[in-house]
């Protein structure tokens, strides 16, 4: 029943049994109905998450991709002499559980220092503390390795807002940032850059 046919049989004076039960099987019903549009609603939004999810990923693969055959040429320029970058991710197990402990996207190395590069689409603040953590890991585990080599940092991105280059910046972190067809190196001149 719908809601004005429910609110006349509450008011007019033959109200039943009947009545009363077919108006609460009528209520049970769009309850069902409602629910069950829920649940479709849910489906979808978890699939379209995945889909984002995916889609990003493989933005991310695409940035690494355009950032990696080159950036070693620009910070070569700043007399850091890499030879080359290291693409596809560089990851740190947990030696017990053999899980990764963190990854990170490219990697440059020559015998003094260590480059570790987060490449994003369109950075965000949060990716800062991120790429500090993972720093952090990384120092940790090359200690144990015995490897006293700097550590520094870069963060990459296709699209950076001011906001977001500022905290990159101010964090100690070198910004690479897409130029046409190819990434710069955007650095203020009283940038000093944060060692670990």
């Amino acid at each position: 029943m719908h809601a004005q046919a429910i609110e006349n049989n509450l008011t007019g004076e033959n109200l039943t049994f009947e009545k009363v039960w077919a108006m609460f099987q009528e209520t049970d019903r769009q309850f069902k109905e409602t629910d069950l549009k829920f649940k479709e609603t849910d489906r979808f939004m978890k699939r379209l998450g995945k889909q984002m999810g995916d889609l990003n990923r493989k933005f991310g693969k695409m940035a690494e991709h355009l950032v990696a055959p080159s950036i070693h040429k620009r910070f070569n320029e700043l007399g850091h002499h890499f030879e080359a970058a290291s693409p596809g991710g560089h990851r740190i197990f947990d030696p017990q559980t053999y899980k990764i402990k963190t990854e990170i996207d490219i990697l440059l190395e020559n015998s003094e220092t260590i480059m570790a590069v987060e490449v994003k689409v369109d950075p965000a603040i949060q990716d800062i503390e991120h790429h500090i953590r993972c720093i952090e890991i990384l120092r940790e585990h090359r200690n144990k390795l015995n490897d006293k080599r700097k550590i520094l940092g870069a963060i990459a991105g296709a699209m950076f807002g001011q906001a977001e280059k500022e905290a990159v910046i101010a964090a100690g972190f070198y910004v690479i940032e897409q130029s046409g067809d190819t990434m710069k190196l955007d650095i203020p001149e009283d940038f000093v850059p944060r060692e670990w």
